[in-house]
């Protein structure tokens, strides 16, 4: 049973009883990235309350959108398909609050799964098709994301390996995605840092990589 129960028979309405809790949509925008132990989801959403934690994990395994799955002698939650399904709408939803985020308050953290889906959401395959494949690896913080694009196929792993250009930025890449900046204003003013590589690949990057604030 939803732990919020709207007394409206509508779509949006079971939509939200279902998802529409606080930390849920993050837990599974978490769990888009791929499949999470309870203490890595704990670790990616440093602010949520082990009680509230587990609770919206019964919630979202009630209601068939998660499940619990034994991997090599550990439980790992999962996206089940039809919470697969949200991956559209999580995206969206992440392009429309793109245009809203303003400057990062201090105490605001960028987490490697949260970086992620930001990059997918900001992926425009139609124009990464006409580029060369690129691989980057990216420092945002403590995230350091390796980064592949190969036409219109982007993959996105943790970590760091042999890349065309390595970089490192802080929130402050917003204005470099949005278009605020250009890449070698983005470069001249620090916000970018060129690590190693080609500087000028950053240029494919900002085209690779858009979203209108």
């Amino acid at each position: 049973m939803a732990a919020r129960d709207y007394g409206q028979y509508c779509g949006v309405t079971r939509a939200l009883e279902l998802v529409g809790e606080r930390w849920a949509l993050l837990i599974i925008r978490d769990l888009l990235v791929g499949p999470r132990r309870y203490g890595e989801l704990a670790a990616g959403l440093p602010r949520i309350p082990t009680n509230i934690l587990a609770a919206r994990l019964k919630e979202l395994q009630a209601a068939g959108v998660i499940r619990r799955a034994p991997r090599s002698r550990v439980i790992i939650y999962e996206l089940t398909p039809y919470g697969q399904e949200l991956e559209p709408l999580v995206l969206a939803l992440g392009a429309w609050g793109f245009k809203a985020m303003g400057e990062p308050r201090e105490e605001q953290v960028v987490t490697p799964d949260s970086m992620t889906m930001a990059l997918r959401t900001a992926f425009r395959p139609q124009v990464a098709a006409a580029l060369p494949a690129t691989a980057y690896a990216a420092h945002f913080g403590p995230a350091e994301l390796l980064i592949r694009v190969d036409g219109p196929a982007l993959a996105v792993t943790r970590g760091d390996g042999p890349v065309d250009l390595a970089f490192a930025a802080g929130p402050g890449v917003r204005r470099l995605i949005s278009g605020e900046l250009t890449p070698d204003r983005a470069i001249a003013t620090g916000v970018v840092e060129v690590l190693r590589g080609r500087g000028e690949l950053l240029d494919r990057f900002a085209n690779t990589f858009h979203l209108a604030a």
